[in-house]
């Protein structure tokens, strides 16, 4: 199942040159996740108060094509793997049908002190997992 949200590029999101700045796209992504995981019940801020934290533990990040001031972009997400403790996703970030950025984020779950947990049963329970492909 793939998760899409759309982002509206305003001037705050570029350079100089109008062109998204590249660090943009990982809030993107961010917004991106945060939504996916509030429509299948998981409340990210309910469980950092229960004391689970999601820290980014890798990103791979391939940029292809700039989007640019007045852009409307879809972010999409989808599982890839989910173990005990972290989960893998992958993004696109789509301009009408182009492929614009492709990155592959994984998530620990992780104790206020920094240290990893098992993620909460929900989790595992309401992410569905995609087969990885090549």
């Amino acid at each position: 199942m793939i998760h899409r949200h759309k982002v509206k590029i305003y001037y705050e999101d570029t350079d100089a040159g109008g062109v998204v700045y590249y660090a943009n796209y990982l809030r993107y992504m961010e917004r991106a996740r945060t939504e996916f995981l509030s429509e299948r019940g998981i409340d990210v801020a309910g469980y950092h108060n229960k004391g689970y934290l999601f820290a980014v533990v890798h990103i791979d990040v391939q940029y292809k094509k700039p989007a640019v001031l007045g852009d409307l972009i879809d972010v999409t997400t989808e599982v890839r793997e989910v173990t005990n403790v972290t989960i893998t996703l992958r993004h696109q970030v789509f301009r009408e049908n182009n492929l614009l950025v492709e990155a592959t984020v994984r998530l620990a779950c992780i104790t206020k002190d920094g240290k990893p947990q098992r993620l909460p049963e929900e989790f595992i329970l309401f992410l569905p997992i995609r087969e990885k492909s090549s």
